[in-house]
């Protein structure tokens, strides 16, 4: 801006933009001295000031910046593909490269994966629940009153993840068997011997179990006024069976006075002399552990005396007695052989009111009833040759049980018949005719 105010651009003569030559004046010398070392400008830079501004007639104009224009220099290479495709950014090689793979050999690396390593999968169940685990145990130990498989049972709770719950196997076991009979007793003393055996629980967890069952007394007594007496037969049969240490009724001291009394129970039956020899029978030896030989004898002498008295109350209870259930089918098979060798039609009808008392009371199930006929049809073959009557009277006897819908018409023809042997001059070589 000059003193009149006005905006002017700046000019340079001619003879300052003439370059100089060697004998230039000293101050020009001298400038060139300070200029040493910078680089010298190309043709293609002669137009051009040092300030970046470009000569153009006698003015000067400022250029633009084409600084931003270029692309940075600081890295190798211009991300190109060479030749063949190979190299570049975003280029995948030549054609036919193989690469080797990456290796991650630290075990450690979170993305560290081998084909070369062996992994083992294992099946790992839930820990269950007090709830959920005693709703699972009551119909496996129902099952097991009924087949009396203690394998079985070891081989459920061993799939079970009850670390935490195994005293509860002895718990639930001798508080179910508290409310049945001396037989389903004896077969918990022999299902927690078992058990034992396989190594399902140990002795601190049988003892833990027994704790359990001393510190229940008051409950227990409300649904079974003996469990006290009942919990120290099953201590002694324990003790017996090597599964619970001595010490657990000699020295421990229960406060409570139902459990001095199941420990006094439990020190009686051990010093009995040979207690525990005799303790292998301390439930008594009932229901279906007896041999078949002695329940068939008892059938038989059952039946026997009911054909003398003919009392069915008397012969329904000593049925139930017998405590068999699985067993009843014998009954009615000893109850056809006994109409097979009579004869009688007193006899018959008899024993038709009887098995109809014991399946319109459920005494004797549709099945089993069903399984005791069908095994004196596959032996008819061999009672004939004791009865040579016995065709006739299975015939007469199926008759009269299907005419009074004791069985269905389906069973009766089940039943075999004996055919007449021809003779030869009928042609046929003598053959039976079916």
């Amino acid at each position: 801006m000059d003193s009149n105010g006005s905006n002017t651009v700046p000019t340079a003569s001619l003879k300052m933009l003439q370059s100089k030559g060697m004998n230039g004046t000293a101050h020009e010398k001298h400038h060139q001295k300070h200029e040493h070392g910078r680089r010298h400008r190309s043709k293609s830079e002669g137009d051009y000031l040092s300030d970046g501004v470009k000569l153009e007639g006698m003015v000067v104009k400022p250029l633009k910046d084409k600084a931003n224009d270029r692309k940075p220099r600081s890295f190798k290479g211009r991300g190109q593909p060479k030749k063949g495709g190979a190299g570049g950014k975003g280029t995948w090689g030549k054609v036919g490269e193989i690469y080797e793979e990456y290796e991650n050999v630290d075990a450690n690396d979170p993305n560290y994966d081998s084909e070369n390593e062996e992994f083992v999968m294992e099946h790992v169940m839930p820990e269950l629940h007090h709830d959920e685990f005693q709703k699972q145990m009551e119909p496996l130990l129902q099952e097991y009153f009924e087949n009396g498989d203690t394998k079985e049972v070891a081989d459920v709770l061993s799939g079970w993840n009850i670390s935490h719950l195994k005293h509860q196997v002895t718990f639930l076991a001798i508080t179910k068997a508290m409310d049945k009979k001396a037989p389903q007793r004896e077969m918990t003393s022999r299902l927690l011997s078992d058990l034992y055996g396989h190594k399902i629980h140990h002795e601190e967890e049988i003892e833990q179990g027994f704790q359990a069952l001393m510190n229940s007394l008051s409950d227990l007594t409300l649904d079974t006024p003996d469990a006290p007496e009942i919990l120290g037969q099953f201590m002694a049969r324990a003790i017996a069976d090597d599964i619970l240490s001595p010490s657990f009724v000699s020295e421990f001291e229960h406060p409570s006075d139902l459990g001095r009394k199941a420990v006094e129970k439990a020190n009686t039956l051990l010093k009995i002399k040979h207690g525990i020899v005799r303790l292998d029978n301390v439930w008594g030896v009932g229901g279906g552990l007896r041999p078949v030989k002695v329940l068939t004898k008892k059938i038989v002498m059952l039946l026997k005396e009911y054909l003398y008295s003919k009392d069915t109350k008397e012969a329904l209870r000593c049925m139930s007695d017998l405590d068999v259930p699985h067993f009843h089918h014998e009954i009615v098979y000893e109850a056809i052989i006994l109409i097979l060798e009579s004869g009688a039609e007193v006899v018959m009808d008899s024993i038709m009111a009887l098995l109809k008392e014991a399946a319109d009371s459920a005494l004797i199930t549709k099945d089993q009833l069903i399984s005791g006929f069908q095994r004196v049809y596959k032996e008819m073959d061999d009672l004939v040759l004791d009865i040579p009557h016995a065709y006739q009277t299975l015939h007469a006897f199926v008759d009269k049980c299907a005419r009074a819908r004791l069985i269905s018409l389906a069973v009766r023809d089940q039943a075999p018949s004996r055919g007449r042997k021809r003779f030869v001059s009928e042609g046929d070589g003598g053959h039976t005719k079916t």
